[in-house]
């Protein structure tokens, strides 16, 4: 794990275009559903509901916010956003 200074200078580099990605790890997630509680538009659920996002799945420009605040909700740390 990056030290937090070094986790946010690497996502405010990859503000500037669509290199964010989000990385899944389905292993982890346990179905809280906190990511879809925060971005329902960003961390869509499957029928069972857990996340329906396949990892490395690219950040569109302007929800790069979004994308942070339902990764940093998961309590099992399933997600990560850079």
């Amino acid at each position: 794990m990056t030290e937090a200074g070094q986790e946010s200078d690497v996502l405010a580099r990859n503000d500037e275009g669509p290199e964010m990605r989000i990385l899944v790890r389905n292993d982890l997630c346990q179905g809280h559903a906190q990511c879809n509680a925060q971005a329902p538009e960003i961390y869509p659920l499957d029928a069972d509901g857990f996340i329906d996002v396949p990892t490395d799945t690219p950040v569109l420009p302007g929800q790069e916010a979004a994308a942070r605040l339902g990764a940093g909700a998961c309590p099992e740390r399933a997600l990560q956003v850079g």
